[in-house]
């Protein structure tokens, strides 16, 4: 498994820093003629728009330098690798972003209480043309690849190209519009291109900051998941799904598994070595830890207890699920998780009044419950 994860990282990583020398080069190309044209054309928006392309190709730089410092190898200190540095270089690509659309407003607005004439020329309309199809071509081809290698800082570079492709059109439109009616409009459009600038970044950062703290997985890659685990005919269910990312490549999970109680150690093992081979095959995930709930086949009077309560249970308002039951007659404890919905806002309430009439039920036992968490 190992091997694959080495092998699969480094073909990604080769990937992001050719996709995002690619970005560089049009970039700075794109840059650099914009600027020409925005001063000779004395075009406050189009130099704006220049400026934000050459934030593009610094952002770009910095998602080189993050895959190379995140394609590091594990080490004593760091020995689940170096992974989400990407996540941080988002953040610094939305910082950038944020900053050049706060500059970029600042100096549309100035821009409207002072306005220039603009004087725009064929040359003008021409590169800020060829600018548009080339940002909406370099938007796909990020994004594409973005979501071929799963990278995040490619994906947001292609959402940004595209809305810079956008953008640009509306400085090509304000300029026709300036040569057909003499109406200016440019400085107008560059508050409008510094808006979506920061949009942009605000979104960059929250996504980045939403995987760094941790969010919820998806339920349909969660519930493919646990069909994959499903799938194995000794299990019977497949519960407290959790996966912590530790880069877009490295994602590390732990599950419990409802098997029958007449299973062997030996067979249990088997088992488990089976859904980890399979998770990892078909989604790529390393399961470290699968924890086992023991189901009762045996004794038809503790089925008849977990029918029970859980139909007691379920019969709840708010209630999701209920799993992880079992019995031990020798110390008479009944064990099971809660799963409470969150968007009931009594939620203890529920599941002390749960607990309070499952203890009725059964007077000579000991009930350990747990409110389980909703992932």
């Amino acid at each position: 498994m190992s091997t694959n994860i080495q092998e699969m990282s480094g073909s990604r990583d080769r990937v992001i820093v050719c996709t995002s020398l690619i970005g560089i080069g049009a970039n700075l190309a794109l840059a650099g003629g914009k600027a020409v044209a925005g001063l000779l054309a004395h075009s406050i928006a189009v130099v704006l728009d220049a400026v934000n392309n050459l934030s593009d190709a610094m952002s770009s730089l910095i998602t080189i330098i993050a895959t190379k410092l995140a394609g590091r190898a594990p080490d004593k200190k760091h020995p689940l690798g170096y992974g989400r540095i990407e996540y941080l270089s988002t953040m610094i690509i939305a910082a950038i972003v944020l900053y050049a659309g706060v500059t970029a407003l600042i100096e549309s607005v100035k821009k409207i209480i002072n306005p220039e004439t603009p004087d725009y020329s064929a040359l003008t309309l021409v590169i800020i043309a060829v600018a548009v199809a080339a940002k909406v071509l370099l938007g796909v081809y990020f994004r594409k690849v973005g979501k071929q290698v799963n990278s995040g800082s490619l994906q947001a570079s292609g959402s940004d190209a595209l809305s810079d492709a956008i953008l640009s059109a509306s400085v090509l439109l304000s300029a026709i519009v300036y040569l057909t009616t003499g109406l200016s409009l440019e400085a107008w459009v560059g508050v409008l291109i510094a808006i979506f600038i920061i949009r942009a970044g605000y979104e960059m950062m929250t996504e980045a900051v939403d995987d760094l703290l941790g969010k919820r997985l998806d339920r349909e890659t969660a519930a493919a998941i646990k069909k994959t685990i499903c799938d194995e005919p000794e299990v019977e269910g497949a519960y407290d799904l959790f996966l912590n990312n530790y880069g877009p490549e490295r994602v590390i999970g732990s599950v419990h598994v409802e098997v029958p109680d007449t299973m062997t150690a030996g067979e249990i093992d088997s088992l488990e070595r089976r859904i980890a081979h399979k998770v990892f095959e078909e989604h790529g995930i390393v399961m470290t830890a699968i924890g086992i709930y023991a189901v009762n086949t045996t004794d038809d009077r503790i089925a008849e207890m977990r029918t029970r309560l859980t139909r007691m249970i379920m019969s709840h308002d708010g209630i999701l699920q209920v799993h992880g039951f079992t019995v031990n007659d020798e110390t008479k404890v009944i064990q099971f998780d809660v799963i409470v919905d969150y968007a009931r806002t009594d939620r203890k309430e529920i599941f002390d009044h749960i607990a309070q009439e499952a203890a009725e039920m059964y007077p000579d036992y000991t009930l350990r419950l747990v409110m389980d968490i909703d992932i």
